[in-house]
């Protein structure tokens, strides 16, 4: 693959109700999945439900860049694809306040073109992250709070969001996610659905730190293909060599070089048996993380590689720092 595939890959894995998006930046997101027996309707670069839309607008200078992270949970890793524009194409308005739009003539079904669109405020680099609605009662508490932040905890305007449940929209520079089920409060929902989490929001990142998005850029739609190992939910399931190796295919082709040059070599080691105290320890965080992650991932197969306890003694037995995992 090369990077002029990317929104070809894009295309084809929204036919997938298994690959989930979304739109968004380090505090602020929205994501869009659907159920495999949900109906969707699906054009090109765009999807929509009853529950949620997105949106992907192609532009050349983007590239994939496909990454796994270590998990707190023992045994658990995360992996995912972010397309990103160079920062001076990816970044927008940043508005710190509440500000009205006017109409969504964007909107991804012509039904909600008419509905005001507010921008929160919260101020992210690569996301406008905004409410839409026709609900009176909510647009006079928006325009009331026009100038102040959403974030202001003696603004009612983040309350009266909660109460009304208007259309969420995550607008990039590659696009826009668009949720319509209702907010999650105590548990994140099932299906599209989003996050906003001043405490992230606060660091002024686009990303976690985790994710290996190189000076420069910036990530504007990401993409979470099936794992191995967990539901779309985060629940355990039977190891799915297919997705391992669907995934594979996508870190050999957009993945850090030197990561995926550690996960072969821990493969071999192992595979050869080879003593774990003559293994020679990788040599940055990054590839040191890619050492732990191919161990946890030969711990799900079958059979086990002999003396696997051993090599995840030596290199898979300290914490994980995950207080900025998503």
């Amino acid at each position: 693959m090369t990077q002029l595939d990317v929104f070809d890959v894009l295309q084809c894995r929204l036919q997938d109700p298994m690959t989930g998006f979304s739109v968004g930046s380090f505090g602020a997101i929205a994501e869009f999945h659907r159920r495999p027996d949900e109906p969707a309707e699906i054009d090109g670069l765009t999807a929509v439900t009853d529950r949620g839309a997105i949106r992907v607008e192609p532009d050349r200078p983007a590239r994939a860049l496909a990454y796994e992270t270590l998990s707190g949970r023992p045994g658990r890793w995360s992996h995912g694809v972010v397309v990103c524009l160079p920062a001076e194409k990816a970044r927008c308005h940043k508005r710190a306040v509440i500000t009205e739009l006017g109409p969504d003539r964007g909107a991804i079904r012509p039904s909600d073109r008419d509905g005001l669109l507010f921008d929160m405020g919260l101020a992210a680099d690569n996301v406008d992250f905004c409410v839409r609605t026709d609900d009176p009662s909510l647009i006079q508490v928006l325009r009331d709070e026009t100038g102040r932040s959403v974030l202001d905890q003696s603004s009612p305007a983040m309350a009266a969001i909660l109460d009304a449940n208007p259309h969420r929209v995550a607008i990039g520079r590659l696009g826009r996610a668009e949720v319509y089920q209702p907010i999650g409060r105590d548990v994140t929902p099932e299906g599209p659905h989003t996050h906003v989490l001043p405490r992230l929001l606060a660091s002024g990142r686009t990303h976690s730190a985790n994710v290996p998005v190189p000076e420069g850029w910036m990530p504007c739609v990401a993409m979470y293909p099936p794992s191995p190992i967990a539901t779309p939910l985060g629940e355990p399931k039977p190891w799915d060599g297919a997705a391992a190796e669907d995934f594979n295919e996508l870190l050999d082709a957009w993945g850090d070089p030197d990561v995926v040059a550690e996960k072969a070599r821990l493969m071999a080691a192992v595979s050869g048996n080879a003593s774990p105290q003559c293994y020679e320890p990788a040599p940055s965080r990054s590839t040191r993380a890619a050492t732990r992650i191919a161990l946890r991932q030969l711990q799900h197969r079958r059979p086990l590689p002999a003396g696997l306890d051993a090599w995840l003694a030596r290199f898979d037995h300290a914490p994980v720092d995950d207080a900025d995992e998503d």
